[in-house]
């Protein structure tokens, strides 16, 4: 059924009357139903004080009553006609910021719409204040990820690549309770860890390496995402604790300073001027962190240019990093939930030092 509560939300927030939602997990959200529709359109129109309305393709048809009106079309009919008669053509319309330009184009060309634009912020915003359910589904997708995490570390040994242990990774999640992966497990065996997107290879463990493994699982459609990184049979040089320490710290004082009204900018500068005085600066290349739900990146991030502050129910990643070709790849990552007054770290996985195999 369609979640009014959520609904008014993306209402209060938008700054015009009528709004347009393409993508099917925002549908989803709204309305505890989930449409695949491929390259068809699927559309949720919602204005203000009236009943908003699904259109969908036939080949979607469903009986479920969702308090919304269904509209129905055919491969033949025209999606900007077929839109255009419920919208009001003199006010400005809120489109989704995946709605595709053969779909947007006819809808500017008919004139739906006086004008449009990116209403997205008002369901992301919406969005990325979780409620108790969507808290309790996201810790337990953090859960089965610690424990994953705790047998991932079994699969190196010598002889193995870093392919060969990313193929294992799904059937582990699977014997723990998760349908799915929030996203394709990285396994990065020495230099590689240097590379923070680093996709699996034919690379072959090595005495010595460092093995980062990015890993996440969806558990009833909301995402996990941890990193840690691991040494194989030997630990670390000097230079290497030196920047696993730095980073460790880094990730330790940013989510100890987490809780409501800070500014995102400033949980990132509080990891990121740690590893820059530490002299490493140049060598932490990417945000601190992105927000997270039923995707793993949603709207929102730990940045230096994302000024808004901090909510109870926001869930996002702390993963500060250190990309050194020739001395050490490190991140540690973690999620983290903003509290009533305070915080709290989904992931329980040690950030100690360890050597495996």
């Amino acid at each position: 059924m369609l979640r009014n509560d959520r609904v008014n939300n993306v209402m209060e927030r938008l700054s015009c009357d009528q709004l347009l939602i393409c993508d099917p997990l925002s549908i989803y959200y709204l309305c505890e139903k989930m449409i695949h529709p491929g390259e068809r359109f699927l559309g949720l129109l919602l204005r203000r004080n009236r009943t908003p309305i699904l259109y969908v393709n036939e080949l979607f048809r469903f009986e479920e009553e969702l308090g919304v009106e269904k509209k129905y079309y055919s491969d033949i009919d025209d999606v900007a006609q077929l839109v255009g008669v419920d919208t009001d053509h003199s006010a400005v319309l809120g489109v989704d910021k995946i709605l595709p330009a053969r779909f947007l184009l006819p809808f500017m060309e008919q004139g739906i719409a006086s004008g449009f634009m990116n209403g997205s912020v008002a369901v992301d915003h919406t969005r990325a204040v979780k409620d108790s359910v969507e808290i309790e589904l996201m810790r337990e997708s953090s859960r089965i990820n610690d424990a994953a995490m705790a047998q991932f570390k079994g699969l190196i040994h010598d002889g193995v690549s870093e392919k060969e242990v990313a193929a294992q990774v799904m059937d582990i999640y699977r014997s723990l309770g998760a349908e799915g992966l929030s996203f394709p497990a990285i396994v990065a065996f020495g230099v590689n860890a240097a590379d923070p997107h680093h996709m699996p290879d034919d690379t072959v463990i090595k005495e010595g390496d460092a093995v980062l493994f990015d890993v996440g699982c969806v558990y009833h459609g909301y995402c996990s995402d941890m990193t840690r990184t691991f040494f194989y049979k030997k630990g670390p040089s000097k230079e290497q604790e030196i920047i696993y320490n730095l980073v460790k710290n880094a990730c330790e004082s940013a989510e100890e300073y987490v809780q409501p009204g800070r500014r995102l900018c400033d949980i990132d500068s509080i990891a990121r001027d740690i590893i820059t005085e530490g002299g490493y600066g140049p060598y932490f290349t990417h945000r601190l962190g992105h927000f997270i739900g039923q995707e793993d990146h949603e709207y929102g991030d730990v940045s230096q240019g994302f000024k808004e502050v901090t909510v109870p129910g926001n869930i996002f990643s702390i993963e500060p990093g250190i990309y050194h070709p020739s001395i050490l790849g490190c991140r540690i990552e973690d999620l983290i939930l903003v509290t009533e007054d305070g915080h709290e770290v989904l992931n329980h996985y040690p950030r100690e030092i360890e050597i495996i195999g």
